[in-house]
């Protein structure tokens, strides 16, 4: 008699988990990408300039460069669900205190700072809490494509966030637009309470906070792809957060026609974005970090474009690709990240890497008003890009950039970090 083996079953909470983050990173995204423009749009039409402007978005990068540390330590403490609920009551609660002032009439800068600034720190504590749990869910067999398929469900928010934020701000008051945000991180919020983090095998005792934060810190600091990849970053995310925080709204009311088109290229960014992890779908590159570093140049694009400046079509058009280009490095480094970086030191190493990477936002988004008062707006744009294709260009002379190679595939349980179920994988395999 032959009988047939029985199919091996797979734990359903990790598949599950795998979906409530893919559904609350849809939410925020639809309110968060819409929020962005009209927190900037809310200044401007309070009185405010492009250095207040600046001052504003390096109100929200502040505390995110203050807390990421401690955030990653906790999260890689308490349950990491916790962690993100809380931060997301904070962003709710922060974000609707914004939209009731900005509805009442006559918000003061410095309370568009502060209430921005408490966004921010929820943020600080999300970020690397979200990060390890999303990277605890999924098999080293499914990390490329889930993380895709994570990524183009998150930018797919991205387009109709930024287009209906736009769109909104042309017909309403921008308080509205923050109000939709605060309503979103409830929602996405109560989703996440229903994360299950028994999969997640027990943290050892240790020696605290502050030696949780140095054995974070070594990991970080013995892996030179990584210190370096970070430390590029933290110069292109400043140049890209100058660029489209600060001098994207201004090129837009003066140039463009106001809040409609600048929404419009956002959402470009945010089309390219989807496209890009479509590819990342199919596209398994042997060299990661190869690939992703050299998808980081076309992220000049947007700077250079804005400071000819070229139509809303042109403009358009160059976020198109480096919303492509981003995403490749984004679904590379991810999986980059899970492949080599231990479990349970998962949240600690994203917060020295969502640190590092940025640091000098705030320094460039405060900086953004008086540089441009000094040298030009156009200067200022062109000095962005240059900045980041040299910084991209120094990374590659790292030999552990050009050389780590994705891992080859194994299956069985010692591989898993908590394999995602039938019913996510299948999703994955349908769509890949």
């Amino acid at each position: 008699m032959t009988v047939t083996p029985a199919p091996a079953s797979r734990p359903p909470r990790p598949g599950r988990n795998y979906r409530l983050l893919t559904a609350a990173a849809i939410i925020t995204g639809l309110g968060t990408h819409g929020a962005l423009i009209a927190a900037a749009f809310a200044v401007l039409e309070a009185g405010g300039d492009g250095g207040d402007v600046g001052l504003v978005a390096a109100a929200r990068t502040a505390p995110l460069v203050l807390f990421l540390l401690i955030g990653g330590a906790i999260a890689d403490r308490l349950p990491r669900h916790r962690v993100m609920v809380a931060a997301n009551a904070l962003n709710c609660l922060s974000q609707a205190a914004f939209a009731w002032l900005v509805l009442a009439g006559d918000p003061r800068l410095w309370q568009m700072m502060l209430l921005t600034a408490l966004c921010g720190t929820g943020q600080a504590f999300f970020n690397p809490a979200a990060e390890g749990m999303l990277m605890s869910s999924v098999s080293r067999e499914q990390a490329s494509r889930a993380f895709a398929l994570f990524r183009m469900s998150m930018q797919g928010a991205a387009i109709g966030g930024a287009a209906l934020g736009g769109a909104m701000i042309a017909a309403m008051d921008p308080g509205w637009v923050l109000a939709v945000d605060a309503a979103a991180f409830a929602v996405a919020g109560a989703l996440r309470g229903f994360l299950d983090v028994g999969h997640i095998p027990p943290r050892a005792p240790g020696g605290g906070l502050l030696a949780d934060l140095r054995d974070g810190w070594q990991e970080f600091i013995g892996r030179p792809w990584l210190w370096s990849i970070v430390a590029q970053f933290s110069v292109v995310v400043a140049a890209v957060g100058a660029a489209e925080s600060v001098y994207g709204p201004l090129v837009a009311r003066d140039e463009l026609g106001g809040a409609r088109p600048w929404g419009f290229a956002l959402a470009a960014f945010g089309a390219g974005t989807l496209g890009g992890a479509f590819l990342m779908m199919r596209w398994r590159p042997r060299r990661l970090l190869l690939a992703g570093t050299l998808c980081v140049f076309p992220l000049a694009l947007p700077a250079a474009g804005l400071a000819v400046p070229l139509s809303v079509g042109g403009l358009c058009a160059v976020m198109l690709v480096s919303g492509v280009a981003i995403e490749v490095f984004g679904v590379s480094w991810m999986t980059a990240m899970h492949q080599e970086i231990p479990e349970e030191k998962l949240s600690r190493v994203s917060a020295y890497d969502w640190f590092g990477s940025v640091a000098m936002m705030p320094v460039a988004t405060a900086l953004a008003g008086p540089v441009e008062s000094l040298v030009g707006r156009s200067a200022a744009l062109w000095g962005c890009a240059a900045l980041i294709v040299l910084v991209t260009g120094a990374v590659l002379f790292v030999p552990d950039v050009r050389r780590l190679t994705r891992a080859p595939v194994t299956t069985g349980a010692a591989e898993d970090r908590g394999p995602a179920s039938a019913d996510a994988e299948g999703a994955v395999g349908r769509l890949g």
